[in-house]
């Protein structure tokens, strides 16, 4: 599988919907964490990432920015995005978070905590959902991502595909996303995660993601470093609406 940039795939696609970048930075220094939400209509533009404390870990959820704008189902734009369980990191396009933390804490795997779930309840769409989960542990560090999609439109069926990196390359990612472009009804992401350069410090790296997001439909970005050495992180969030 050839690399690909990051900054290339996002600024030739206006519209990749919610992605999840995920693998091990160029030094070999650090677990990387990326995730983002575009929207199109005004509710899903009015949001933000807030990253909170609870039962002393951090969560980051997405918030309205003005509760009085919200409409409809709240559960597919308000979720927690980000949870840390231990030596593992959490982060989903969805409520399927606490899903996956629940599972874990009571003992199940990634793949079988989500197998309860399917995508998103938003016909015509059929939103997929993404998911990670970063495990930093006595100074090795693992990943997998997951996608729950449709049948190619057909809602009657739900495909699951989990991908399990055990020995991540320095500078080497996997690149997964919501959706292959604009359109309507939205094309569900196909294929497995994308393989994609990771280079940069966390500063160079959010930067670039969020200046290569399209203008007018991205929303907000989560980066996260954490040091496989001491498993601590270091973060970064950025929000279009201030």
């Amino acid at each position: 599988m050839q690399i690909k940039q990051l900054e290339k795939i996002l600024k030739e696609n206006e519209y990749p919907g919610r992605g999840i970048v995920a693998g091990l930075s160029a030094d070999g220094k650090y677990a990387v964490s990326a995730y983002w939400t575009m929207g199109r209509s005004a509710g899903s533009r009015n949001r933000v990432f807030v990253a909170e404390s609870e039962n002393g870990s951090e969560v980051v959820r997405t918030k309205a920015f003005d509760p009085s704008l919200i409409a409809g189902d709240p559960s597919l734009i308000i979720y927690a995005a980000v949870r840390q369980l231990g030596s593992q990191t959490i982060v989903t396009n969805g409520d399927q978070t606490d899903t996956i933390y629940d599972g874990l804490k009571a003992g199940q795997t990634f793949e079988q905590s989500l197998r309860s779930r399917k995508y998103e309840h938003d016909a015509p769409n059929f939103t997929p959902r993404i998911s990670s989960l970063l495990n930093v542990k006595d100074g090795k560090f693992d990943y997998a991502i997951s996608i729950l999609k449709s049948d190619n439109g057909n809602g009657d069926n739900t495909l699951r595909f989990t991908y399990t990196y055990d020995n991540p390359l320095k500078g080497q990612g996997r690149f997964i996303h919501t959706y292959m472009g604009n359109g309507n009804p939205l094309p569900s992401f196909e294929g497995e995660p994308e393989l994609v350069e990771l280079k940069g410090s966390i500063d160079e790296f959010a930067d670039m993601l969020w200046s290569s997001l399209n203008e007018d439909n991205k929303v907000s970005l989560f980066v996260r470093y954490i040091d496989i050495a001491t498993g601590k992180f270091e973060e970064r969030i950025i929000n279009k609406n201030k």
